[in-house]
């Protein structure tokens, strides 16, 4: 069964029988001030798209990683993971893995738990902390920062997570699509580096030691979710294990031209931290007005207003053309981040919502 995500415009705005240019779409955590697009040559069109290493030394310096890919966005990857996580517990054991485990957030990005569950695996679900007890040759999923739950894990807590899944030769997957809000202290990038060189020379095999994913999204900060971009940092073993597994030309050339020259651009990147923080402060101060006594959680890219009557109060704002993430649990509402037109059109919109 399809997941049901933000960002599907046209569906809603046929529902409530809206035009879609009417709308103001905050559905989605995806920054509302993109990346300018740079001139793109010519050549980038015609040619077939080449990773080139230009680019693979732009994202290791702007994620801090000593090795990391491309993909065409984190989503692909997410859907081929179990088939390869499977394929390396086989060349381990000697024998294909039969009792499988996934561990994965009980509130979060809906994918990984379709991935893991097509792929026969059995499904376990944690809270506020991340397991403490695992299987043998499991899987845990993490998403650091929470979408929609903005809940966020210390460094100290996911190493805690790594030596329990070293023990239990289980793979770790740290999805951080909206880390780039955050200082790079944030990310468990930078600590992939202590299990990455340890095991390689001597036996590849013991490079389950080094079972870390850490995957990156491209769209979300930079406000480019069409470029269908993402990077995936871990070990160097499992970054050739998924380069040989993708296939090639899966990102077009003008999004990994674009991406490079984002990924370099250093000035334009405290800019749109600055806006980010700016106008998520001033859509809580709002969001705190209106919902008295509500919980709200916060970051740059998205706000999550946990209501009783989430369902109702979502409907009056898309009766009103205000397109914002009814949760799975239907106990809250997932607000991106407006730019400043939006904003005027939600808080008018506000005005016109009763949540008792």
């Amino acid at each position: 069964m399809a997941i049901l995500h933000g960002g599907q415009l046209s569906r809603v705005a046929k529902q409530y029988q809206i035009p879609e240019q009417e709308w103001v779409d905050l559905s989605t955590g995806i920054a509302p001030f993109s990346y300018p697009i740079p001139n793109i040559p010519a050549h980038v069109w015609q040619d077939l798209p080449t990773i080139s290493q230009g680019l693979v030394n732009a994202a290791k310096a702007y994620y801090q990683a000593q090795y990391c890919w491309p993909l065409a966005g984190s989503q692909q990857l997410i859907e081929k993971l179990p088939e390869l996580w499977n394929c390396k517990v086989a060349e381990l054991n000697k024998t294909p893995l039969k009792d499988k485990h996934a561990y994965l957030p009980k509130v979060g990005y809906k994918e990984h738990q379709q991935a893991w569950f097509k792929a026969g695996y059995q499904l376990h679900f944690y809270q506020q902390s991340l397991p403490s007890e695992i299987q043998k040759n499991s899987v845990v999923v993490v998403i650091n920062p929470n979408n929609p739950l903005t809940d966020a894990f210390t460094i100290e807590q996911l190493k805690k997570c790594q030596e329990l899944c070293t023990h239990q030769q289980a793979l770790l997957i740290i999805d951080e699509a909206f880390a780039d809000v955050f200082e790079p202290e944030f990310s468990f990038i930078s600590h992939l580096a202590d299990l990455n060189d340890i095991t390689y020379q001597e036996h590849r095999l013991d490079q389950i030691r080094a079972n870390v994913i850490v995957l990156r999204s491209v769209g979300k900060f930079f406000g480019l979710a069409g470029l269908r971009i993402g990077f995936v940092c871990s070990s160097q073993a499992w970054c050739e294990t998924i380069q040989e597994n993708i296939g090639p030309w899966s990102i077009n050339g003008p999004a990994l031209f674009i991406t490079e020259q984002a990924l370099k651009d250093k000035t334009w990147q405290v800019t749109q931290k600055m806006r980010l923080q700016q106008q998520s402060k001033a859509m809580r101060t709002i969001l705190k007005t209106h919902f008295v006594g509500a919980r709200i959680e916060a970051n740059a890219l998205f706000i999550t207003v946990f209501l009783n009557q989430a369902s109702d109060v979502y409907h009056q704002l898309c009766e009103q053309g205000i397109y914002v993430r009814l949760t799975d649990e239907n106990d809250s509402l997932r607000f991106g981040i407006a730019n400043e037109i939006q904003f005027k059109k939600l808080k008018l919109a506000l005005m016109n919502v009763t949540s008792h």
